[in-house]
């Protein structure tokens, strides 16, 4: 950290010798031409040796950060970054001489700027003898004076915690990184054309919400000082969405934030982007169908086919996905016989057998959706629907017609993951409300995850919902399946992480102006 300090005290006196010298080392009067990446398409194919370089030929203007200086004395190659940097082409070369720039341009550039630093060039185009496509440097400025030294020189940070606190230092090292947020926005605007190609509308409702519902999760809690009440983040935007359906707006969508007051891990963050959709006269038989449609073609524009790699597995988007009801998940994947899957005591006997540990007074239902969770849900590879829930654990499902101790409902599993939840929509006002109050008396027994009752939410039901089904899905699990990445929060640009203590003196925060060395050294 001492190091660091000495060199960000370094870099601010060369910062404070420009502003002495009549230059501004935070500029802002360069408007560039073309990004590096459209300069190499512009160019690369027609690129004279650097002595045949036309008196007419296009003076590009271009800036991006320096990420390497190869000073040579008389001449300089400086290998710069911008927002078109990719993983094949992750830096642009940039040639400066002497004899070219001028003798004081030349001994600016060699005493002021550092690694790190963002600088503006214009110049011809040309390729070096081992025919690296270059711009000949006529003019150089410094736009930003970076104080702080580049991370582990250029080749990334390797600390995980330190990568997702400083992520902007992540980005600027990490070209992988920085594809996996491409990756990442490229899926949703991919989902929006797709929904929007289809009738549905997308929507934002309510963030701050009297009654957290909409799924079974511990809310986060605030106060609203102007009304005097509590509110609560949401866990989830479905009530208010079916409410949009009640009201006429048959086909919406909203792709947004919810939060969960729950624990971290590899696939959880309490901050997550989700999709929930709606429409209209269908069934979750229907979502079914969208939903193949939906991540094969999603795969293929990603990927140019419909297969990803993830933890060392090929994953397959070809429809028709795998089915199986919970209970036949169980008697499939994990070799339950399907006679012990019917009865509370089959479940019991079939998890003392092998070693899962039941809560002794969890009903058939709860025991049925536990034991699936311990001994299935990680072996589902491939994309899997799992379907035919118990009506006691999805209190917002419709009651399948011909037995009504099940919902029609599904949930997508993919390597291992829960990655989508569905079912045809319960409109019935008075079945709703028996089922809230179900909810009531299993939080009164001590179930914090309980649905609480949204009085409104019924009494819109009351003016009628059309028959429907909704989904939702997790952008951020999808994500890390397409990118292979096992972490949520490798896909989140800034995951939660507990606060950082900042010390004084040890180079974490910016330099103090009072203590400016003189400009001469090396940063």
């Amino acid at each position: 950290m001492e190091e660091t300090s000495e060199l960000m005290r370094i870099r601010q006196a060369k910062a404070e010798a420009m502003r002495a010298a009549g230059q501004n080392p935070f500029a802002n009067d360069f408007p560039v031409s073309h990004t590096l990446e459209e300069v190499r398409l512009d160019a690369g194919e027609t690129a004279p040796d650097m002595n045949a370089v036309p008196e007419g030929a296009t003076r590009y203007r271009v800036a991006g950060r320096v990420l390497a200086v190869n000073d040579m004395g008389k001449a300089a190659f400086v290998r710069l970054r911008d927002r078109s940097a990719t993983e094949a082409n992750p830096v642009f070369q940039v040639y400066l001489k002497k004899d070219l720039l001028g003798d004081e341009a030349y001994e600016q550039f060699k005493s002021m700027v550092d690694q790190g630093d963002i600088v503006a060039v214009v110049g011809p185009v040309f390729r070096t003898r081992r025919g690296e496509l270059s711009i000949l440097v006529e003019r150089l400025q410094l736009l930003t004076k970076a104080y702080r030294p580049l991370p582990d020189k250029w080749h990334g940070l390797t600390d995980k915690e330190t990568r997702f606190r400083q992520r902007y230092a992540d980005l600027i090292m990490g070209m992988d990184v920085r594809e996996v947020f491409r990756i990442r926005a490229k899926i949703v605007s991919f989902i929006r054309r797709f929904l929007e190609t289809r009738g549905f509308m997308e929507v934002e409702t309510p963030m701050l919400q009297a009654v957290a519902g909409g799924a079974a999760a511990r809310p986060f809690e605030t106060w609203h000082n102007a009304l005097g009440i509590p509110l609560y983040m949401r866990i989830a935007p479905e009530l208010y969405l079916k409410r949009l359906v009640v009201g006429g707006f048959e086909r919406v969508y909203e792709l947004n934030r919810n939060f969960r007051n729950e624990g971290m891990s590899q696939k959880h963050n309490p901050e997550f982007t989700m999709l929930e959709f709606y429409q209209a006269y269908a069934t979750y038989e229907d979502l079914i169908e969208l939903t193949q449609v939906m991540l094969s073609e999603l795969c293929v524009a990603v990927h140019g086919r419909n297969t990803t790699e993830y933890a060392g597995h090929t994953i397959s988007f070809q429809a028709p996905f795998a089915r199986y009801t919970v209970r036949e998940a169980l008697t499939a994947i994990a070799d339950v016989p399907p006679e012990l899957t019917g009865t509370l005591e089959g479940l019991r006997a079939a998890a003392a057998e092998r070693g899962v540990h039941l809560d002794p007074k969890a009903s058939y239902a709860k025991t049925l959706v536990f034991l699936f969770e311990e001994l299935c849900e990680k072996k589902l590879i491939q994309p899997t629907f799992i379907t035919r829930y118990p009506a006691e654990v999805s209190p917002l499902s419709r009651k399948n017609d011909q037995d009504p101790e099940w919902v029609d409902r599904f949930e997508l599993f993919i390597a291992g993951n829960e990655v989508a939840n569905a079912f045809s929509e319960l409109n019935d006002p008075i079945d709703q409300k028996a089922r809230f109050e179900d909810q009531v008396a299993a939080r009164a027994a001590g179930d914090d995850e309980a649905h609480p009752i949204d009085y409104d939410y019924i009494r819109a039901l009351e003016y009628g919902m059309p028959p429907a089904a909704g989904q939702g899905i997790g952008i951020d699990r999808i994500t890390m399946l397409l990118t292979g990445r096992d972490s949520i929060r490798e896909v989140i640009f800034f995951p939660h992480m507990r606060p950082e203590v900042f010390h004084a003196g040890s180079g974490d925060g910016p330099p103090d102006p009072s203590t400016a060395g003189p400009a001469n050294g090396q940063g």
